[in-house]
């Protein structure tokens, strides 16, 4: 959790013309004063800041506020009246409020860029990386905010969290507004949308692309995750849509648009479709069929999950107004995502895939898209994979059964077991994969290390190896620490070990 102080650019704000600016919002406010930040960790309070006392899952940020007006708060945003002497502004819900008052502190400097946002289940990095490739080629300055990186002005920082917290994603919207960004392409998670943090931004242009099995250790279910990601296709959050029709979801969101909704996929009523594709080792072609004309797309990303990628990307810059030239010419000119279906060579002979595919589905689509490779070299497909801890348990047995089903080789490891026992969660995956082959796993080894090793060891010539789950990652989460630990660069350390070379 991080403070946001008072930018330069930025002035300073009376508490009362900031909460006019929350309307409904606000209950009641108590006293004034000049706020020239605003925080919500009391850890980072800076003097000035409006203090947001918000109500999480495990803390009440209410128990913080005498820490954080010692600290120098100006004000206080509250749920409750606090037995405190300073200004506080009471709200029902401090988190909603938080982002409204953000923005109003900021200027709302969404209101002065071209907002494209993605969501669904698997996807949203590429796409947001595709998006960002066509506001470039559109002649745009584009600012980035996703899982891998945020980029301001082309500078690249690394992701904190997907769709970072209402304040932070305040500021960097600031930062970029004030560094001559025009537009920002954008990730926006289930989180984000149900804990209110893009409250307060409309967005030019909002797609989806696909809902699979996730994030059921915070979401109630299924429909759940769906309602939650329904919100972004409301009128007050979205101008526009684009939606996956071939998804069941996406077909249901699109035949009950709040908004003017444009559909794309292969179904035959979709507005924007891929026509004549040629699945290629290393990308695809295929001519972009749309309302104002049909453009041919190389892409250089592999898998038949990164033609939707792109057709995501198609229709919600088309959604938002971009020239159909741009939007061709932008596909066709990202090279890669980090992470994502990256491949290691370090002059093996057989393919080396590292994905952050960590779902049933994503799993599925990188294991059909390698068994392509691999048919073409007559070669076998190997998979080495683990599961997250403290995250959605119901997936494990069914990413099991998945690379059991579609792995030739199928080593089961370790993943960010956070606070959980690895073996136990090993255990759960091993259920998935038993079901499903009842030989097992063909090797089952808790060191992450030691298991791209195996499988790394274990391929021949025209093979396909494939490492899921981390893809972008440069850490390994245990409960009492991080490990620096990048798939990618494993990989390499292995391979030149095998292959007797020194790194170049």
């Amino acid at each position: 959790m991080t403070s946001i102080g008072v930018m330069a650019s930025t002035p300073v704000k009376d508490l009362s013309t900031l909460s006019a600016a929350a309307g409904e919002l606000v209950a009641s406010v108590t006293g004034d004063a000049a706020v020239t930040g605003v925080a919500y960790d009391s850890r980072v309070v800076q003097p000035g800041d409006l203090f947001f006392c918000v109500v999480g899952e495990h803390h009440d940020g209410h128990r913080y506020a005498a820490d954080a007006v010692a600290e120098g708060a100006a004000a206080l945003c509250v749920e409750r009246v606090l037995d405190i002497d300073v200004p506080q502004v009471v709200v029902e819900d401090v988190r909603r409020a938080m982002a409204v008052l953000a923005s109003a502190f900021f200027d709302h400097p969404a209101s002065s860029l071209l907002m494209l946002g993605i969501t669904g289940t698997n996807g949203k990095t590429t796409t947001a990386f595709l998006l960002e490739s066509i506001l470039r080629a559109a002649g745009r300055t584009p600012g980035l905010i996703g899982t891998i990186e945020t980029r301001i002005a082309g500078e690249r920082r690394p992701g904190v969290r997907t769709t970072p917290e209402s304040v932070d994603l305040q500021r960097l919207l600031a930062e970029m507004r004030d560094r001559a960004c025009d537009s920002v392409a954008m990730e926006v998670t289930s989180h984000a949308l149900a804990l209110d943090r893009v409250a307060g931004i409309r967005f030019a242009s909002a797609g989806f692309t696909n809902l699979s099995q996730d994030h059921l250790d915070f979401h109630s279910g299924m429909e759940d995750y769906f309602e939650a990601k329904r919100l972004l296709f409301q009128p007050e959050r979205a101008t526009t849509g684009a939606v996956n029709v071939d998804d069941d979801h996406g077909r249901r969101l699109f035949e009950n648009a709040a908004i003017p909704t444009v559909g794309f996929g292969y179904s035959e009523d979709a507005a924007i479709r891929a026509s004549d594709v040629n699945l290629l080792p290393a990308g695809s072609t295929f001519d972009l069929t749309t309302p104002v004309g049909t453009r041919a797309v190389s892409l250089s990303l592999a898998g038949a999950f990164n033609v939707y990628n792109a057709l995501a990307a198609a229709a919600v810059a088309l959604q938002a107004g971009i020239d159909i030239d741009a939007v061709a010419e932008g596909l066709s000119r990202l090279d890669s995502v980090p992470g994502r279906f990256e491949s290691v060579v370090e002059g093996q002979d057989f393919a080396v895939i590292v994905d952050y595919a960590h779902t049933p589905d994503s799993l599925d689509n990188v294991l059909r898209a390698a068994r392509r490779l691999a048919d073409i070299s007559q070669g076998r497909v190997l998979c080495t994979f683990g599961c997250g801890g403290d995250r959605d348990r119901a997936k494990r047995p069914l990413m099991g059964a998945v690379v059991a089903r579609l792995a030739d080789v199928c080593v089961v490891t370790s993943d960010n077991p956070r606070s959980e026992d690895p073996v136990a969660i090993i255990d759960e995956i091993l259920e998935g994969v038993v079901a499903e082959s009842s030989s097992g796993a063909d090797a089952v080894l808790p060191d992450r290390r030691e298991a791209i090793d195996h499988v790394l060891r274990a391929a021949r010539p025209g093979d396909v190896v494939v490492i899921a789950g981390k893809g972008h990652e440069t850490g390994q989460e245990f409960s009492d620490r991080t490990i620096p630990f990048d798939d990618r660069v494993v990989a390499g350390e292995i391979l030149r070990d095998l292959l007797g070379s020194d790194p170049a």
